[in-house]
């Protein structure tokens, strides 16, 4: 691991945490506007409350603007490859049970080559974080239409839209099995730090849908400020009331969707333990 990803020693004692110790000193180089910078600071910030030293914190991403994150951050960071990040960070949740595991992404990364992984880390209710930046298109490859862009969207690479319904996230999830799931905006991180927060600390598979706008090749959602309906959700344990409020989700509207009570996924039995290189020996050639 690079020196400058490497965890933040832990503080003392008498050191209270603050957000800038769960920042490295690697800048964002994402467009100015962008609502990723908005999870960044909500990121830190939960970790802040809930004070996590960074070393016991692992954040995981694919590809993309969004998947930059682990290397803001100044915790372990894990940036794989596209579309696969649930499931390194799934072997790393049950490798390391003592991590708090976050899985960073897009609706890219997150809905199109990772869907399949999505809807199994949903299933699989393991005791980790899932945060995907939405911002209805690809970004970093210059503007095509994503999972959940509107049909009706028309752009150069896609004249008079795609056409296709959009991608439901939420309601996926909740029929796949997540444990928590919920939605927030940028534009208030203060708010999105308190989600985050819930969603950490709720046992299992949680899901948090962020409305992330992007400013260069989606200057209209500079006015989802004005539409998003901070507090529209509530939290609720029974599936079906859960199901009955997406029927009317806006796409817009912000808050706690379902906190289950399903068991957080375990592995049975105790791990087995082998020296690396009675490991190493098997993959010679």
């Amino acid at each position: 691991m690079n020196e400058a990803l490497s965890p933040a020693p832990a503080k003392s004692a008498d050191h209270a945490l603050t957000a800038a110790d769960y920042k490295s000193d690697i800048k964002p180089v994402w467009c100015p506007g962008c609502g990723d910078f908005g999870v960044v600071n909500a990121l830190t910030k939960a970790l802040a409350k809930m004070a996590l030293e960074p070393r016991n914190v692992a954040v995981v991403s694919g590809i993309g603007c969004s998947s930059r994150i682990p290397a803001y951050l100044s915790s372990y960071g894990f940036h794989g490859v596209h579309g696969r990040a649930l499931a390194a960070g799934t072997g790393l949740k049950i490798a390391r049970p003592d991590l708090t595991v976050i899985v960073t992404g897009g609706d890219g990364d997150g809905y199109s080559i990772g869907g399949n992984h999505f809807l199994h880390a949903c299933r699989r209710n393991v005791d980790m974080t899932y945060i995907v930046m939405d911002n209805r298109v690809y970004g970093m490859t210059k503007g095509q239409p994503s999972p959940t862009t509107e049909p009706d969207w028309d752009s150069k690479l896609s004249p008079e839209g795609t056409g296709l319904r959009e991608f439901q996230p939420m309601v996926v999830a909740l029929a796949s099995g997540a444990n928590f799931i919920a939605r927030a905006f940028t534009g208030d991180p203060n708010a999105l730090a308190d989600v985050i927060v819930q969603a950490v600390r709720h046992p299992g598979f949680s899901f948090v849908e962020v409305l992330s706008p992007c400013v260069t090749f989606r200057p209209e959602q500079k006015e989802w400020k004005k539409i998003v309906r901070s507090d529209a959700l509530r939290p609720t344990a029974d599936v079906s009331r859960a199901a009955r409020r997406m029927l009317r989700d806006t796409g817009f509207d912000l808050g706690v969707l379902y906190a289950g009570e399903r068991p957080a996924y375990a592995p049975r039995g105790p791990r087995a333990t082998r020296p690396v290189a009675d490991l190493e020996a098997r993959f010679e050639l």
